[in-house]
């Protein structure tokens, strides 16, 4: 049986690399502050925690990360986008791979911290969601973090419609062993408003 593709493959063909690396590099041009992401991880983290970046893109998270002092490996499927991380930071651990095949990936368990931004789970491939996140948590260290963001309207998504539902997700995380600790509405920290178009959440593995 062939495997289905993800939907960034279906929506990129795994050559937006560049392309998304430019949109980024005119966004901070113009002043915008593109480290929201990286600065609500941080907040969460101990100096020089072990943080899996998953679906790291082109590692603009990952990057700033590490210069933070934090240990940070990146892994993605597209290798146009995993070309520009390894440009722009060629020291870094850059993995490609499948998320639903991340038991296969030369990883070592135990990171703080699992992210997952970018619209990283709506774009999996239908009906893999939940072994991507089984997968996920299972390299999560005793009381370690899976973090993630997600559209759930098309406003939020490069999408005609969602994809997953909060409800869903949650349910994936409880299979997989995670608890739900906090959910926002943007990386900034605003509060989540039940109905509302996008989520940053998280999740801990329990301490055994």
């Amino acid at each position: 049986m062939t495997r289905q593709r993800d939907r960034w493959a279906e929506l990129t063909g795994g050559r937006a690399g560049e392309e998304y690396a430019r949109r980024f590099a005119k966004l901070a041009e113009s002043g915008h502050d593109i480290h929201g992401e990286a600065a609500f991880c941080a907040a969460l983290l101990n100096p020089g925690a072990r943080i899996l970046d998953a679906g790291c893109g082109t590692g603009r998270i990952a990057i700033r990360l590490a210069e933070l002092g934090h240990h940070c490996t990146g892994v993605d499927i597209d290798p146009s986008m995993l070309a520009v991380a390894r440009r722009n930071a060629p020291t870094l651990a850059w993995l490609q791979g499948d998320l639903v095949r991340l038991d296969s990936l030369t990883l070592e368990p135990g990171f703080d911290l699992v992210l997952a931004a970018g619209n990283v789970i709506p774009l999996l491939a239908p009906g893999t969601e939940p072994a991507v996140v089984r997968h996920l948590a299972a390299v999560l260290r005793p009381g370690g973090l899976l973090i993630t963001g997600m559209g759930l309207d098309a406003e939020h998504l490069p999408l005609p419609e969602p994809t997953v539902t909060l409800t869903e997700f949650d349910s994936w995380c409880t299979q997989a062993g995670l608890t739900l600790r906090q959910r926002f509405a943007t990386w900034d920290g605003e509060p989540y408003c039940e109905g509302g178009g996008y989520a940053v959440s998280v999740h801990s593995r329990p301490v055994d």
